[in-house]
């Protein structure tokens, strides 16, 4: 567990970006924090140490990254995995047989698949829900329900759920709020102030930002729910490496300028994509448009890269993938540079079809990470993409 005490907290998120966590190495100055790369740590005598025994449980880089991303969010504690997943699945261990989880219908494929093909069957119970609607999170609440889970923007539908109004009904019923904030980032949006109590990232994804790294963090300002964090980390070993923790340090560097070119070209793109004829559908929050979009505004500051589309059929979301030159079809999101992506048959194959129906995500649903090259390259190369449907290409 890495408590959060820094005297840039109550500076500039930017400032807190680049410094908080970290300062000088002692025995050399140097300004970035050195990778201790060690798996293990000399004792002064039996039972004295320095603070670090093993680096399964502590390493002085991973100890940075948790204070760093801690400030950031808002957080008390904070406890880095190596996984995006490995993080969900601690923030699960929370949970006993027999208690209850209510999530969010639209979540990332791989959440679903850890809670009903890992979690269920050891007996923790899911009831998924569109928590677009309070009332329908309301009544699935159960005298066993513990947890609420929500991600906000969802992935790749876009929904967003009033946080506030979820920690308004949790905080009556004792239950914990988690969040996944990986789309929107603390720059755009801090769930635990707005009454979450634990909030999850993938930090491959936008905190790192240069897709060179796998990794996942949990931020809470409980001290109860981080002690056992605690023990889940290092009882289960999903820690990351000290150089991954280095990389995702040197991206945080850099988030605030990353994230508002990110917000600059997914508003400009999302906006030409509501207009272009091939296009039947886009889902932004940042659109006015969006059924959520005065949501949207109070609870985040700006919405990011990330945009989905509806082409009408699998053909035409194929064409249109396959035919982009500087989106990369690939996996994962946050990068700086631009990925195109098939969510129905990659992020989330291991959704049921009828319940990936449900919530409207169909064969022809395209997901967009809007990089940070040039918004008008950006905009040649969809729309050479989307040519290429009534070309035949």
């Amino acid at each position: 567990m890495t408590r959060v005490f820094d005297e840039h907290l109550d500076a500039g998120f930017a400032t807190r970006a680049i410094h908080a966590g970290q300062r000088p190495d002692e025995s050399t100055g140097a300004i970035m924090t050195p990778v201790y790369q060690t798996s293990t740590y000399v004792q002064d005598g039996l039972g004295k140490h320095r603070g670090f025994e093993y680096a399964r449980t502590r390493n002085p880089t991973r100890d940075a990254l948790e204070r760093n991303l801690a400030a950031l969010e808002g957080a008390t504690f904070g406890h880095a995995f190596a996984s995006g997943m490995a993080a969900t699945d601690a923030v699960l261990k929370l949970l006993q047989a027999g208690e209850h989880v209510i999530c969010g219908a639209n979540v990332y494929g791989g959440t679903h698949r850890i809670m009903t093909q890992v979690f269920q069957g050891l007996g923790v119970q899911f009831t998924f829900v569109d928590t677009r609607h309070i009332s329908q999170i309301e009544a699935a609440i159960t005298h066993s329900t513990r947890m609420i889970y929500v991600e906000t923007p969802t992935n790749p539908m876009m929904h967003i759920t009033d946080l506030t109004a979820v920690a308004d009904l949790a905080r009556d019923r004792g239950l914990v709020v988690a969040v996944d904030n990986t789309f929107a980032t603390p720059y755009f949006q801090r769930p635990l102030e707005l009454g979450a109590e634990v909030v999850i990232h993938s930090t491959t994804k936008y905190l790192n930002g240069h897709s060179d790294m796998v990794g996942g963090a949990v931020l809470t300002t409980r001290e109860d729910l981080s002690q056992r964090l605690e023990f889940i980390q290092n009882a289960s070993g999903a820690v990351p490496g000290p150089l991954d923790c280095w990389l995702v340090l040197r991206g945080v560097k850099t988030l605030p300028l990353r994230m508002q070119q990110h917000d600059r070209s997914g508003r400009a793109i999302a906006n030409w994509l509501e207009e272009h004829a091939a296009v039947q559908r886009v889902y932004y929050p940042g659109l006015p448009s969006h059924p959520q979009y005065e949501l949207a505004c109070r609870q985040m500051t700006g919405f990011g890269g990330m945009i989905s589309f509806e082409l009408g059929s699998l053909e035409r979301a194929m064409t249109v993938v396959e035919n982009t030159e500087i989106f990369a079809l690939a996996e994962s999101l946050g990068g700086v540079e631009s990925l195109i992506g098939h969510p129905a048959s990659m992020t989330h194959a291991s959704v049921p079809q009828t319940m990936r129906e449900e919530m409207g995500l169909s064969d022809g649903l395209i997901r967009l990470s809007v990089g940070i090259e040039d918004t008008a390259d950006l905009m040649e190369d969809l729309d050479r993409a989307l040519r290429a449907i009534s070309s035949g290409a």
